[in-house]
């Protein structure tokens, strides 16, 4: 992705662009940057610039529209969103032609168009089928979020900001992993921060004060009270992250939270990973950027607790997600908390 945002910033732009993955928010700021390099203006912008979608236009008609010269400018661009999803119908044969048609305009594309398809996440066996298969040396990908401290922290960097080690921490246990969200929340925290110091860093304080993160009641204060094995502390603070954040987007946070806390004590807790370097077991462990601050940190947690007890909490956390997910009979969220509790450390 890297890479596709240098070519553009060069100006160096593809004839055909196919973009296929979940992270819609990403391949609209793509199309967005392909649309800025392509015309002077936005009025010379909206006059050349064609969205269609699959659901209303078969291949052969984004052909078309691709093929048709451009009003006053020299380049005109198509975007086509939900490309997954053509419209279907006509014989064999015309489905055929359609195809051949894609073909002869892929061998020698119109060089005043710009053609993006914008697809949603295809299984390796649907991209493997006709038009897909055709667009291989198109393809971008664009795969879901998986590390938030990761995106984030490159996210700031773009713009040349920083993250201290705690507030990072605190806005990966808090965002949710999509790149939309992610975004936009880094956006309000770089203009929170830049009222307030002349240097671009951002702190735990600005965390807490743009995301509502309690300073008081957060993931911190229950990690702490996690690895002090204090049950009645740990389900205090966490019905108070509950009652602040709402019952079940509060959940969500701490069971997502803790499933990380744990996972990660568990991969330490396996054989060979104490003679591992800081930086090798930050990587092993999903930590990146400045979250190695915290890599001595859970070295000492995974002395705390057993491999049977670090198996249990995540198994209890498994029944937690599976509970608030309705795949397994639960009562309300507060009740479903406390039986992580229990399970974890009862």
């Amino acid at each position: 992705m890297s890479d596709l945002k240098k070519q553009i910033a060069a100006g160096k732009i593809s004839p055909v662009y196919f973009f296929q993955g979940p992270e819609g928010w990403l391949k609209e700021e793509f199309a967005a940057r392909i649309r800025a390099a392509l015309f002077p203006s936005e009025n010379e912008a909206a006059l050349n610039t064609l969205v269609l979608y699959g659901p209303d236009v078969s291949l052969g008609e984004i052909i078309s529209a691709s093929s048709e010269y451009p009003m006053f400018t020299e380049k005109k661009l198509v975007i086509v969103r939900q490309f997954d999803k053509l419209k279907k119908g006509g014989a064999k044969e015309q489905a055929q032609m359609q195809e051949e048609s894609l073909l002869r305009y892929l061998a020698n594309p119109a060089p005043f168009a710009v053609l993006v398809l914008d697809a949603d996440e295809l299984d390796k066996k649907e991209l493997e089928k006709a038009p897909f298969k055709h667009l291989k040396p198109f393809r971008h990908d664009f795969p879901a979020v998986k590390n938030v401290d990761l995106f984030a922290t490159e996210r700031a960097k773009e713009s040349g900001w920083e993250f201290d080690p705690e507030a990072l921490k605190a806005f990966s246990a808090y965002i949710e992993p999509s790149s939309r969200q992610i975004s936009q929340e880094l956006e309000k925290l770089t203009l929170y921060a830049a009222d307030k110091r002349p240097e671009k860093r951002i702190t735990l304080e600005d965390v807490c004060d743009c995301v509502g993160i309690s300073k008081k009641y957060n993931v911190f204060e229950l990690e702490k009270a996690m690895v002090d094995k204090n049950i009645r502390l740990c389900s205090g603070i966490a019905l108070m992250i509950m009652e602040q954040e709402g019952l079940k987007e509060g959940l969500m946070n701490i069971v997502r939270y803790l499933t990380t806390f744990f996972i990660r004590i568990w991969k330490l807790q396996t054989p060979g990973m104490q003679q591992k370097s800081p930086q090798e077991t930050a990587a092993l462990l999903g930590m990146f950027g400045r979250q190695e601050y915290f890599v001595k940190n859970y070295t000492g947690y995974a002395g705390r607790f057993s491999t049977d007890e670090t198996e249990r909490a995540l198994l209890a956390l498994r029944d937690a997600d599976a509970a608030m997910k309705g795949l397994a009979p639960s009562g309300d969220e507060k009740l479903t908390l406390l039986r992580l509790m229990q399970g974890i450390l009862g």
